[in-house]
């Protein structure tokens, strides 16, 4: 099963942030250790992207810089953004909330049969998704 990470996750990862759980942090090496690669939806590069322009997300270095050495991380693999995951994005079963970027990151991880790691509460609950955190 392919483990994906919500943007916040995989920001945590890459800058070794402590909120990042302690189980999801071992699901992590877990799966980079069994060569499954741990995984992102192209999506949340676009969400890091927008956090930085709101100034939600400070970071060390300008964007372009630091979004290059973030997808670049050893075991990270990044879903892209099909016709077929759009599509799912917009016929997800209901309840799900009104977020367009949760709704793309959980139609991809839906459509890929994998699972989520994420602390957002709303996905935690949704019942049509695999969560963990």
């Amino acid at each position: 099963m392919q483990t994906f990470l919500d943007t916040h996750a995989w920001i945590w990862w890459i800058t070794q942030d402590k909120r990042l759980s302690k189980h999801a942090q071992t699901m992590i090496r877990s799966a980079i250790s069994r060569q499954e690669g741990i995984w992102i939806s192209a999506i949340s590069v676009w969400e890091a992207a927008k956090k930085v322009e709101k100034k939600q997300l400070v970071l060390d270095r300008p964007l372009q810089q630091w979004l290059n050495s973030a997808v670049s991380v050893e075991g990270l693999l990044i879903a892209e953004l099909t016709i077929d995951i759009l599509i799912h994005s917009c016929e997800l079963p209901s309840p799900f909330h009104g977020d367009p970027v949760d709704q793309i990151i959980a139609a991809t991880v839906r459509y890929h049969n994998g699972r989520l790691i994420t602390k957002d509460q709303k996905l935690l609950d949704y019942p049509h998704l695999k969560c963990v955190w």
